[in-house]
Formats: C-alpha cells, sequence, structure tokens
C-alpha cells in the first residue's frame, strides 16, 4: 500500500484513540496527535473533520473539544461536581450583603449559592427556578420574586418571551449566571438560544454580575455564546482553567476568581 491508504487504513484506530483522549481531558490539540501517531497534521485535521461531520467532537483553532448540544436534565446534573459546587456557592454568597436585590439563574451550581445565603437579611430574591424559589421563600425575611413564563421540565424553570420580559423590571445589586461551557477561546456558551438570551439578559439587569462555572466545564464547546457575556465582573470556579483559556477569557473583560 503506498503511504496515503495506508494512513486511511488506519484512520479508525486514530479515531478511537482521538475520542478516547477527548473522554479523558475534554480536548484533543492538532500538534500532540500528529507526534503521537507520527503523521501529517493534514492528515490529523481530516480525522477531526470527519469525526466533527459525525457529530462526535467539536473544532477548535489548533485541535477539537469535546461537543455537546444538549444539556442533561437538572436532576442528573445536581449529583455532579457537588462538593466543588458548594466551595463556589459560599464564594458567591460572601459577595452578598444585607438588603440587597439578588438575581439567581436557574441551574445546580446557582442553586449551592442559594443555598449559602442562609444568615443574611432583608434580601430580595429574583428567580427563574422552582427549585431556589422553593427553598428561599422559607428563609426568614427574605422576598422572593419568581421570573414568570412557560416551565421547562429538564431545568424545572421559567423560559421564554414572559421569563425574558420579568428580568428586566427589577434593579438588582448583583447576579449569579450559569452557563452551558467556557469554551477554549475564553468565551462562556450555552445550549440554547433562549438560554443564551436569557443569561445576557441577566448580565445586563445587574449593577454586578458574576457566572457561576464549576470547572467540568473547562474546554466544553456548547453551540451558542451568551451574547456580551464579557460584561459580567467576574467567573467564580473551583479551579483555575488551563492558561490558554483563563488568559482568554480575562483580556475578554471578566475576572477570574478561583474558590478556596
Amino acid at each position: 500500500m503506498t503511504d496515503a491508504s495506508d494512513s486511511r487504513a488506519l484512520a479508525p484506530r486514530r479515531h478511537d484513540e482521538i475520542l478516547r483522549r477527548l473522554a479523558a481531558d475534554g480536548s484533543v490539540s492538532i500538534a500532540a496527535l500528529s507526534a503521537f501517531f507520527n503523521v501529517s497534521r493534514e492528515t490529523i485535521r481530516r480525522d477531526l473533520k470527519q469525526l466533527a461531520d459525525r457529530g462526535q467532537l467539536g473544532l477548535v483553532h489548533g485541535g477539537a473539544t469535546l461537543f455537546e448540544p444538549t444539556e442533561p436534565a437538572l436532576t442528573q446534573r445536581a449529583q455532579e461536581n457537588s462538593a466543588a459546587k458548594a466551595v463556589i456557592g459560599r464564594v458567591a454568597a460572601g459577595l452578598v450583603r444585607d438588603g440587597m436585590v439578588v438575581l439567581i439563574d436557574s441551574g445546580t451550581t446557582t442553586l449551592a449559592v442559594a443555598q449559602a445565603l442562609s444568615g443574611l437579611k432583608n434580601l430580595t430574591i429574583c428567580t427563574p427556578s422552582l427549585t431556589i424559589a422553593l427553598l428561599l421563600c422559607r428563609q426568614p425575611s427574605t422576598r422572593v420574586h419568581m421570573l414568570g413564563g412557560e416551565i421547562d421540565p429538564g431545568e424545572e424553570a421559567a423560559v421564554g418571551i414572559d421569563a425574558l420580559e420579568a428580568i428586566g423590571r427589577f434593579r438588582v445589586d448583583i447576579a449569579f449566571v450559569g452557563g452551558g461551557g467556557l469554551s477554549p477561546d475564553g468565551e462562556v456558551t450555552d445550549f440554547t438560544r433562549n438560554g443564551a438570551e436569557q443569561r445576557s439578559r441577566m448580565i445586563a439587569a445587574a449593577e454586578r454580575a458574576y457566572f457561576v462555572l464549576d470547572s467540568s466545564k473547562f474546554g466544553r464547546l456548547t453551540p451558542l455564546r451568551i451574547p456580551r457575556f464579557e460584561l459580567a465582573a467576574g467567573l467564580i470556579t473551583d479551579a483555575a482553567p488551563p492558561a490558554a483559556i483563563g488568559e482568554a477569557l480575562v483580556r475578554k473583560g471578566p475576572k477570574l476568581i478561583v474558590a478556596t
């Protein structure tokens, strides 16, 4: 066989190894794969393109990352990285003062923020989340406003035009916002257009807004950018991201806060 035909014959083996590395590390680079397999970078680019066409990964500059077109249900996510989310929640809650109006997004990391707010007084909470509203309405001297709209059963939260309009009615001191992933380019991304727009409006409504993302979302590629995500004051997480991702995020604007 020629070198080209031999490379094609070995492609399935390379594809299996590429997917194994993605599952373990979350991303792969063309340079590293080229050296590992002892093939040209163009061959690796073809491999990655074939896998991307099958929906098995997402292409990024210099390599590929896990591609996740849909978000798991809230009940499934609640079991993942709970200790890391609790640490993030405590640090985020430390930014809240008595008497503030606090906008809390739906999600499991934002739920950890809500759980850490006990002891604060005279808070006004705005949230689309049924779980967060039910938790905080039981706290003394806390007023809770549910953002209206259709309830997404997977997220257990209000979505849609009514929720978007409701966000703009409040004067918000501080907001805690979720996200689908932190891309290799330092952008906070989401799974749906509605989710991305809703989170963008939360950022715009608040005097200060913070993303709360646990480290499992580093390098994760979800389909949609959150518009104007760079206007957020910061991103609170449980561990430092890879240097390139952290530097890209900070260049765009939000401060990186690593919870300890």
